[in-house]
């Protein structure tokens, strides 16, 4: 009963942020906006068998398998309602998707991509950041849209995939 009786009686403590201990104010804005996770991809070694487990197994809704040449790959769309898997399959010798599958035989998470609603105006201030982008000008991405790739060593270890919305 002792500690019933230190709980009733103890008063709440309530913590309030000052102004001096909130987050900065003068942070510089951007020319461009970061936007909404568009996908996660993963790179799979066996893309049918892939597609059955989110398809046949989990039940999700899996786009057609699209060749893209100028990337390197075969991807497929399995929709989540809140964002996207992108499924990546080498396509020819040279594929970026290749030379991860062979250090990843099982597969893995390849990539992250997030939305941008300004693509060009976000690499000119990426590069004053000194992050690199793995291409001089933007390609043309799965969805149809500009797409650049940051490199993972300036990203904490992650590939960046910037689209524009």
């Amino acid at each position: 009963s002792g500690l019933l009786t230190r709980l009733q009686t103890s008063a709440p403590t309530i913590r309030t942020l000052s102004s001096s201990n909130s987050f900065p104010q003068n942070i510089p804005s951007c020319l461009w906006k970061l936007g909404r996770l568009n996908h996660v991809a993963i790179a799979v070694p066996d893309l049918e068998k892939a597609q059955s487990l989110y398809k046949d197994v989990l039940g999700a809704q899996v786009s057609e398998t699209v060749a893209l040449p100028e990337h390197g790959v075969y991807t497929v769309f399995v929709e989540l309602g809140n964002t996207k898997l992108e499924l990546l399959h080498p396509l020819g010798e040279q594929s970026p998707i290749a030379s991860f599958l062979q250090k990843n035989k099982t597969g893995g998470m390849h990539h992250i991509c997030i939305e941008v609603d300004d693509i060009k105006a976000a690499m000119t201030e990426l590069k004053e950041k000194k992050i690199r982008i793995l291409s001089e000008e933007p390609k043309i991405g799965a969805h149809g849209k500009p797409v650049i790739f940051l490199h993972p060593k300036d990203c904490h270890g992650v590939l960046v995939e910037l689209e524009e919305a």
